[in-house]
């Protein structure tokens, strides 16, 4: 039986399916070359950024400190706020052991400290003058009984101090050398702004010549580590041994240098402080020079105008602006200068003056005989007062001060505006660690219902004046306080276990 098609014989309806067949089993495009000519051309390769230049510019100035210090000084657990010390026992003890023998290094890992026995510390610095003047931290030096600088190739230098500041941890160390030493530059730090780009070069758990980078995520952060704090923040990875080397700016100058750490760990966590260029820049030439900082002194203590405060002055509470001096010094510049106690400084050599370290840093930063041109308030009305920055002077902590009795309990003589006052004795000194020679009246009690429970005073406080007027005894604080208690916000100046503060009590009826 035959198979026929209408319209094919069985001969052309074979033909015809073996080519249906064929042409199903040809790729679906089979002109190649047509389909190549029809792709678009490949993009050529994007140029990434690199900072390959500005590393190979500035890291041969930058140097390992290795300090030899007594066993007892090794911090085992690592400080997390510096960076130096013993590394603690971790998992990687023993390839940073291994690593550092190869090198011929000393470990950063050593054994648990033996009496009699020495540690090792290890930090960052940089050259920054060719005849071998190092800048590092003082804390990396601070216990060494042996320094030695060690540069990128190795060779290894044995250094003496030059001189210290402890209030900057700021150090100067001097290698020997008869060839000039590539030395870095001063940044202008006053320039850097948040979102700025830095680098960093250090020794990171002594593994030496460690590159990172970041920008800058804050300015003049206070973190209560010295006087003159001013720090950048910088998100830059920096670790323990970092301390002490640079930060760069995108030109290679230095603007800062590393100093601290946040760490609840011990390692980076984005959270770094570096002493910005302008404070350690003459902080070092001092040290280079005269070998020691010669830092100046104003001798005032002074507090943020708060809104209340801003209110007992007559001032705008809503935008209070300035810093109230709560402290003269006796023979001191600013006493020199006519500077009075409730005074609120406004500028500072022509700049705003908002927190407290404004002015200390200001004045670290100039030196004996420099002129401080500062605008007050001083009762309403602007001044403008030159003070000569000069040398501090000791106050002897063992003056002699007038011997006084305490008052058994409240009277109607030292009572007023729901407290009452008692003499400061002897014993109430030591027990709130005033000075022998400080003066005032005790706070000996406060009602539940008394305006000063709102304005934070305490039993315990001293009250030094009431109104900017001085305080002689408890009778007189009590009428002192009644004089003034309808005219307005009172202004009153304690002292609180030591710390000196303005207080404002709210007038009478004010809730």
């Amino acid at each position: 039986m035959s198979l026929r098609c209408k319209g094919f014989s069985s001969r052309e309806l074979g033909l015809l399916l073996a080519t249906a067949s064929l042409l199903l089993a040809l790729p679906a495009r089979a002109d190649t070359t047509i389909d190549a000519a029809k792709k678009p051309p490949l993009s050529p390769a994007i140029a990434l950024p690199t900072l390959s230049p500005l590393v190979k510019k500035v890291m041969p100035s930058v140097v390992n400190i290795v300090s030899e210090i007594p066993a007892e000084a090794v911090n085992d657990g690592g400080d997390t706020a510096s960076g130096e010390g013993g590394q603690g026992q971790t998992p990687f003890d023993d390839f940073m052991r291994r690593y550092f023998e190869q090198h011929g290094l000393p470990s950063p890992v050593p054994p648990k400290p033996v009496p009699g026995a020495k540690g090792i510390s290890l930090g960052s610095g940089f050259i920054i003058d060719p005849a071998g003047y190092v800048v590092t931290n003082n804390h990396v030096i601070a216990t060494a009984t042996k320094i030695t600088v060690v540069f990128q190739d190795n060779s290894k230098h044995p250094a003496t101090v030059v001189g210290v500041d402890p209030k900057t941890d700021l150090a100067v160390v001097k290698i020997a050398t008869k060839t000039k030493l590539p030395a870095l530059q001063w940044g202008d730090s006053d320039k850097v702004e948040v979102g700025d780009w830095v680098m960093t070069v250090g020794n990171p758990f002594g593994l030496g010549g460690t590159v990172t980078t970041g920008i800058v995520s804050a300015l003049g952060r206070d973190i209560q580590h010295g006087p003159f704090d001013d720090f950048l923040q910088i998100d830059a990875p920096i670790n323990r041994g970092s301390s002490g080397g640079p930060t760069f700016d995108t030109s290679g100058r230095i603007v800062g240098i590393n100093t601290a750490i946040y760490s609840p760990s011990g390692g980076s966590v984005g959270i770094g402080f570096a002493i910005p260029s302008s404070i350690a820049r003459l902080v070092v030439k001092h040290l280079q020079e005269e070998g020691h900082a010669n830092h100046g002194y104003l001798g005032v203590t002074v507090q943020v105008v708060g809104p209340e405060i801003a209110g007992a002055l007559h001032m705008d509470p809503v935008n209070p602006q300035g810093l109230i001096i709560v402290d003269v010094a006796n023979d001191s510049p600013a006493a020199a200068a006519g500077l009075q106690t409730g005074d609120v400084i406004k500028t500072a050599n022509g700049k705003p003056v908002l927190e407290t370290h404004d002015v200390s840093r200001i004045v670290g930063a100039a030196r004996v005989g420099d002129k401080l041109a500062l605008t007050i308030d001083r009762d309403g009305t602007p001044m403008k007062i030159d003070v000569t920055i000069a040398k501090a002077t000791r106050v002897d902590p063992n003056a002699a001060a007038q011997p006084v009795g305490a008052t058994d309990g409240p009277t109607q003589a030292n009572s007023a505006r729901g407290m009452w006052f008692t003499t400061l004795s002897a014993d109430l000194r030591d027990e709130d660690d005033l000075s022998p020679s400080a003066t005032g009246v005790v706070i000996g009690g406060i009602a539940d219902d008394s305006p000063a429970v709102a304005s934070g005073l305490q039993t315990g406080d001293v009250i030094l004046s009431i109104a900017r007027l001085p305080v002689e005894s408890p009778a007189d604080a009590a009428r002192k306080l009644q004089l003034v208690a309808a005219s307005g916000d009172t202004l009153i100046l304690i002292n609180r276990r030591g710390t000196l503060q303005f207080m404002a009590l709210p007038a009478e009826g004010k809730k």
